[in-house]
């Protein structure tokens, strides 16, 4: 596990690393990984999280029962694609049954660190703070450059049949990155997710769940819970949104004829100005 662990730390992580050097910077300064950070980023992206876990299961069997339809099955390449997609979800179904036996705590905290801390640290920083970093810069939009990286976020990681629901999480780590301006906030977004499915893991295999509680099921909860799900997933994300948004002035003063004149503006500035590594850069609500 431990060599899983430190392959995939050297293969993205590595990367990471590497493409920042190139541009002549220092890592720190590059990724400016921001300390403290405030509790509310902390808590908000692992409550989002948590709480996007039912609409996730909803996802996931959707995308697990999808099949090519009969329209597109002239189509051999979709077939043969679909066929390879569900015997590579089989085998890799199999490495993760291995991978995460948990017959001890001190297994279940080695998981925890090859399989939620490592992959939250690499993973973070190549496709959050190389990737959409760099298609923001390219595109000039910060939604084209979320969206193409949350797409080859869920790509490379070879599982089609989950691609939908990786691609939303992809998503939500990418706004985190970009409303927080800080790295370290999709990084705990992203552990919280994979320690969150562990620890249940963990909690079954010891028999101190129900019966009939499985987290590696990929049916879908009561649609109900799916609801409520979608509702409070949507309320966090617009309450960080609303945080990165620059703060309307309380007041401001004006010099004039008749003396200081003290007005309070009714909405926010349509503009804000942030200083850089590059200069001036303008930021439009």
């Amino acid at each position: 596990m431990l060599t899983q662990g430190l392959t995939l730390f050297i293969m993205l992580g590595g990367a990471a690393l590497a493409l920042v050097k190139l541009t002549g910077r220092s890592s720190r300064e590059y990724f400016a990984p921001r300390w403290p950070v405030s509790w509310v980023w902390f808590v908000g992206a692992a409550a989002l999280i948590i709480l996007s876990v039912p609409f996730m299961a909803g996802l996931i069997e959707w995308n697990n029962n999808a099949y090519v339809p009969d329209l597109l099955k002239g189509f051999t390449w979709l077939t043969d694609f679909e066929t390879w997609a569900r015997a590579k979800e089989e085998e890799l179904k199999v490495l993760t049954a291995y991978l995460t036996r948990f017959n001890s705590p001190q297994r279940l905290l080695v998981g925890l660190i090859v399989i939620a801390v490592v992959p939250a640290v690499s993973e973070e920083l190549f496709f959050r703070g190389v990737l959409q970093r760099n298609l923001v810069e390219w595109f000039k939009s910060r939604h084209w450059g979320v969206f193409i990286a949350a797409a080859i976020f869920s790509a490379i990681h070879m599982q089609f049949l989950g691609f939908v629901p990786r691609f939303v999480l992809g998503l939500i780590l990418g706004y985190l990155y970009e409303w927080s301006g800080n790295i370290l906030v999709p990084m705990a977004a992203h552990f919280t997710q994979n320690a969150f499915q562990l620890v249940l893991l963990y909690l079954q295999q010891r028999e101190w769940t129900g019966p009939e509680f499985n987290p590696d099921s990929t049916d879908s909860l009561p649609w109900y819970l799916v609801l409520l799900s979608v509702f409070f997933t949507g309320a966090v994300l617009y309450f960080l949104y609303q945080r990165s948004l620059p703060a309307a002035p309380v007041e401001m003063h004006t010099l004039s004829a008749g003396g200081v004149a003290v007005v309070t503006p009714e909405t926010a500035p349509t503009e804000t100005r942030t200083l850089g590594s590059k200069g001036s850069a303008t930021d439009r609500n």
